[in-house]
């Protein structure tokens, strides 16, 4: 455990370094310039898939996977907020990975919908289809994961505060917990939902608001490919690949989730003391909101 502490704080130092040196920026430039290529080869097999040629739907396949993969790695949304709550809330790993990759399939069938529903109901071009993502999709999601964010940050105020009054628990009469039912022997009353429903609220909550929050805004390549293979009489191809980005993009936000809740629990481990434990836990909490809610304002900005 010692070892994995020292790995996950040399990975968030090495983080913290890279944004100060400008390091983001110059790998933000570097993944646009990758989708800039995969988005050549993307032309380049839907040309051969509609020519016939052998092996040109696997091919299709994996650039747009490829292509899903450097979007995610690049400035977005979806792996802020999956990484800023797998910080800030106690959250199994497995979990938010599976939260994790929902979205990303979220986010495809939005795409989807978006265009098919545009297409054939309202009779859009590429024009309305890309303006109502970038102008109405796009800021309603960066607004969803700012909420997302000042939630996380009031519920650590919130925590601070509890703890720094124990006069409360003073008048609070204290008993021990009998019986082996949802019912305490003693007093005649549930003392809250057992283990089981708390997790299963909790896991409904979350797979709620962050898939909504990330799924609300489809990625504009996706929005692309669905209308060139619609027009291009391919259109099961077109949805197929829009499925290869989604599990491109998954790749990187589920090794977000995994990296976040790794270097928590991690983190919390190698604090012995309850006393450090019970301040660490809500600044740790308020920290990582403050992160999401900062990166979600400057994107709604820009979107506005």
């Amino acid at each position: 455990m010692r070892i994995l502490l020292i790995f996950a704080v040399g990975a968030a130092a090495a983080m913290l370094l890279l944004w100060i040196g400008g390091g983001f920026d110059a790998i933000a430039v570097w993944a646009a310039s990758m989708q800039r290529d995969f988005q050549n080869a993307m032309a380049g097999a839907l040309r051969g898939l509609r020519a016939g040629d052998p092996g040109a739907t696997l091919g299709l396949m994996g650039v747009c996977f490829a292509y899903g993969f450097f979007h995610a790695v690049g400035p977005g949304h979806g792996k802020i907020l999956i990484g800023g709550y797998g910080l800030g809330a106690r959250v199994a790993m497995l979990r938010l990975a599976g939260i994790a990759l929902v979205s990303s399939l979220a986010q495809a069938v939005t795409a989807v919908v978006l265009v098919y529903c545009g297409i054939l109901i309202l009779g859009w071009g590429s024009k309305q289809l890309v303006g109502a993502a970038e102008d109405f999709f796009a800021p309603a999601s960066y607004a969803a994961i700012l909420l997302v964010g000042a939630w996380l940050v009031l519920r650590g105020l919130r925590r601070l505060w509890r703890d720094r009054q124990p006069h409360i628990a003073a008048h609070v009469q204290p008993h021990d917990h009998t019986g082996h039912g949802e019912v305490c022997a003693d007093c005649g009353h549930r003392h809250g939902p057992t283990p089981e429903e708390a997790a299963r609220v909790s896991s409904l909550r979350d797979l709620l608001v962050l898939v909504g929050a990330i799924a609300m805004r489809p990625c504009t390549g996706a929005i692309f490919l669905l209308i060139l293979t619609w027009r291009m009489g391919i259109v099961t191809a077109g949805i197929m690949g829009t499925f290869a980005m989604a599990l491109g993009t998954a790749s990187v936000t589920v090794a977000v989730a995994l990296a976040a809740v790794g270097l928590r629990e991690s983190t919390l481990q190698g604090l012995r003391s309850a006393p450090v434990l019970r301040v660490a836990v809500p600044v740790l909490e308020l920290a990582a909101g403050s992160i999401v809610v900062i990166v979600a304002a400057q994107l709604l900005r820009a979107a506005l």
